[in-house]
């Protein structure tokens, strides 16, 4: 999978609008919903037992809508970069929605879209929709409205 490599802001701002890719399938594991919930103390039984999640109502331990939140870096490192910025700052998100549970052993791939590059005070701030997709489902596990700030 190619990621897509602009040159500087002024290269991005003509992709407005396009959609810059998908990355890699990523396989989510026990062990990844394990090492989650350890780092943030969300031991909830969904995610970690897989023994009483059996009879729970998805047949199976899920990974946490947090953990599939926290896999977007992952996969816009994979579709696209930006060379020509000294950084690029985390601002927040507009909207972000859990569609789909995302049982264990599935699969997961991030799709960007580039909705808008606006001046800012430090640079500029890119907007995005990362849809992270759930193989086999017709429905995205979830859909981000990301905000980055670029400081040229």
């Amino acid at each position: 999978m190619a990621v897509r490599v602009f040159s500087g802001v002024e290269e991005l701002q003509a992709s407005v609008g396009e959609h810059l890719g998908f990355s890699e399938w990523l396989t989510i594991t026990q062990d990844r919903i394990d090492a989650f919930a350890d780092a943030t103390g969300d031991h909830q039984w969904i995610h970690v037992d897989p023994e009483r999640a059996a009879d729970g109502p998805f047949g199976t331990t899920i990974a946490h809508g947090f953990l599939t939140l926290s896999l977007m870096p992952v996969f816009g490192q994979q579709v696209y970069r930006i060379d020509g910025v000294k950084a690029a700052l985390n601002y927040g998100s507009d909207k972000v929605r859990f569609i789909a549970p995302v049982p264990v052993g599935s699969r997961l791939r991030g799709g960007v879209l580039l909705k808008a590059v606006t001046p800012t005070a430090l640079g500029f701030q890119m907007a995005t929709t990362i849809t992270i997709e759930l193989e086999g489902s017709d429905k995205p596990a979830c859909v981000i409205e990301m905000l980055v700030v670029l400081v040229p």
